[in-house]
């Protein structure tokens, strides 16, 4: 019976390290396996329960069992809570975006459009302009920045000229990317602002399909530098992540995991700033009055010529 009970829990912390590693493997049925990808930081959460449960049990080896899941996830999500550099000051030269889904059940849409004004971003990206929401961004932003550009639900906001701009196709029915030229004083720059669909329990294969509709359009963009901002609806493990857009780095927060949903109490990084031909040269994750996401903004920098 001793023995029955120590194997339930070398089971079971056998269990939490295999879905740690091979999470993306499990089959995605009814979204469960997109779920798990997802959740997959937070397998540690039932680690130290699970050990502690052990303890009270008398099931030393069972304890024991419980380093391996612990070792594991501190090898895959541990060094996201470990600085990569230290945040550095803004620099002549540099760009500054902020990218912010503004949630079309925003009950303060003008709050947030005044938040997003005040962090005094080059760029301002946003998703779900929409309704009634619509005039009171489009009008205190316009106050603050000089040009601006719009496809459908996502806008983007500049301090620099635009030009040339178009939609982005991101497998939907409904206009919800654009693409534009941002003409800096550091050199010309192209910036996407997108929204990915949305992944539901029983569909994850329309997202699936945005993801590699919009990654073909990455990877066949002849420009240098490129600034691609959004709502992915994607997490950083997801099993798509790992396939999309090579050759963009995420520019993800300098510390922690940058995560941006739900904006109470976020689990999940869902929102991301992409770059090609740039350098970071600081992030971070803001939360602003109204939205129900958080917002990514980075700064980052030409490369000399």
């Amino acid at each position: 019976m001793r023995r029955t009970g120590t194997l339930v829990f070398v089971a079971a912390a056998a269990l939490l390290t295999l879905l740690m590693t091979a999470h993306d493997r499990i089959p995605d049925i009814f979204g469960l396996g997109v779920a798990l990808d997802t959740a997959a930081p937070w397998l540690i959460v039932p680690v130290p329960l699970l050990a502690v449960l052990a303890v009270v049990c008398r099931r030393p080896a069972g304890a024991a069992a419980c380093i391996a899941p612990l070792l594991v996830w501190a090898y895959t999500f541990g060094s996201w809570w470990a600085p990569t550099a230290t945040a550095a000051a803004r620099e002549a030269g540099t760009v500054t975006v902020v990218s912010q889904n503004l949630f079309a059940d925003n009950s303060t849409p003008a709050a947030t459009a005044r938040a997003l004004a005040a962090t005094g971003a080059d760029l301002l990206a946003v998703q779900e302009l929409g309704g009634t929401d619509r005039a009171p961004v489009q009008r205190i932003l316009d106050a603050s920045y000089p040009y601006r550009e719009e496809r459908g639900t996502v806008a983007l906001w500049s301090r620099f000229p635009t030009s040339d701009t178009t939609v982005a196709d991101v497998g939907i029915g409904w206009q919800r990317g654009l693409r534009t030229h941002v003409a800096t004083p550091s050199g010309d720059l192209v910036v996407y602002v997108v929204h990915l669909p949305s992944v539901r329990p029983t569909d994850t294969a329309t997202r699936n399909r945005g993801l590699r509709i919009l990654s073909d359009q990455l990877d066949s963009d002849p420009a240098p530098r490129v600034l691609v901002a959004g709502d992915f609806n994607t997490a950083s493990t997801d099993r798509e992540w790992r396939s999309f857009a090579a050759g963009f780095t995420d520019a993800g927060p300098q510390v922690g995991p940058g995560f941006t949903w739900p904006a109470a109490f976020p689990v999940a990084r869902l929102d991301h700033l992409l770059l090609r031909g740039l350098t970071r040269t600081g992030s971070a994750v803001l939360r602003l009055p109204g939205p129900d996401h958080r917002a990514p903004t980075a700064t980052f920098a030409f490369p000399a010529r």
